[in-house]
């Protein structure tokens, strides 16, 4: 009698839980499904240094279908999610085994105070058993921080909260001996880890009278490997020289807190001389670069050097010998012949529609 009660009772309860799904509320307010979330991030958090928000969904069932995540929109902060799946384990909790689904949102303050980042919601889908696929949406528990800059921030202005920063440039030609007319182009170029592109600064470019300048927009670039985001910023100036003269290209100085070291540091972006004209010597940052010679010059210089070093021998040999008037005569030539290299280079004709000469 007792077990034909016993059966009855399961058979009643089967058909009433069939009756009756259960939804992913139900699974958690019995225990079988959790979500929880979690700031990693380590003390003294500064304005736009980037800390992670670990969503974490798990249950005793197992997930049937992808967990999608609506992101919440807080004033002063930037959320992002840069991965777009999941991390998946298994573990052992209250002695069952249960599947687990971690998430992972980078957020970036962009000011001092608190903050809370409310509730976010995730839409999911759980075998439930008996009752078959559940499809529903949670919401995660808030999370609050708080982000304080350091009385060395305060004056600053903008930095660069990261643990590697930097920042270079080049040009695409030798800046020797320039012309009116010539044409170059300069690529300053910001690299930073754990910080998005659109976080790291803008060069700013000054009109400089006698050079005409066309700035490109910047081109930013991202990615991300295991969780490290990586940040590439590149901004081209063109320069086209419309007079003759000596121009500074100005550099700069950047401010980057660094948040292995927790202190201020700066980088610095030298300034670059060139020289347009005036005889064609151009200096970039701090270090002058001689203009190249042509073929023609460089003959006459391999052949001035061994006229000095064979009179130098006849010298040593025939000094005893000869008289010093015609030494100092042969000196005096090859003297003469080495002023003559420092002269700019001419054409053959000085006027090529001329028939003067033949």
């Amino acid at each position: 009698m007792l077990c034909w009660c016993c059966g009855l009772l399961a058979l009643m309860a089967s058909r009433t839980y069939a009756a009756s799904p259960l939804t992913v509320t139900e699974l958690q307010q019995a225990g079988r499904l959790e979500v929880t979330s979690t700031i990693l991030a380590a003390d003294n958090i500064v304005p736009h240094q980037k800390l992670r928000l670990v969503l974490e969904v798990a249950t005793d069932r197992w997930f049937t279908g992808g967990t999608r995540i609506v992101i919440p929109e807080v004033p002063g902060l930037v959320i992002l999610q840069t991965e777009q799946f999941a991390s998946n384990a298994s573990e052992t909790r209250r002695g069952q085994s249960w599947v687990v689904q971690r998430w992972s949102l980078d957020v970036y303050p962009q000011r001092e105070g608190e903050f809370t980042i409310p509730p976010v919601r995730l839409r999911l889908q759980v075998n439930a058993g008996e009752a078959g696929d559940i499809t529903g949406e949670l919401t995660s528990p808030p999370a609050r921080f708080r982000a304080q800059a350091p009385a060395d921030l305060e004056q600053t202005g903008q930095w660069v909260a990261a643990p590697a920063f930097s920042v270079s440039q080049r040009f695409d030609r030798d800046l020797a001996g320039l012309t009116v007319g010539d044409a170059f182009s300069r690529d300053i170029v910001f690299e930073a880890s754990n910080v998005m592109a659109m976080m790291l600064p803008d060069f700013e470019v000054q009109e400089t009278p006698g050079l005409a300048v066309y700035q490109a927009p910047p081109e930013l670039e991202d990615s991300n490997n295991r969780g490290e985001t990586q940040a590439r910023r590149s901004q081209r100036v063109n320069y086209v020289a419309e007079a003759e003269g000596r121009y500074i290209l100005p550099g700069g100085e950047f401010a980057w807190w660094d948040t292995g070291t927790k202190r201020l540091r700066w980088l610095s972006l030298p300034d670059t001389e060139i020289v347009v004209g005036l005889g064609g010597v151009a200096a970039t940052g701090t270090e002058l670069v001689m203009p190249r010679l042509t073929k023609e010059q460089r003959l006459q210089l391999l052949g001035g050097l061994a006229l000095l070093a064979g009179a130098l021998w006849l010298a040593w040999w025939l000094l005893p010998r000869l008289p010093l008037t015609w030494l100092r005569s042969e000196l005096l030539r090859v003297w003469r012949l080495l002023a003559d290299l420092r002269k700019p280079a001419l054409p053959d004709r000085l006027n090529p529609g001329s028939n003067a000469g033949e």
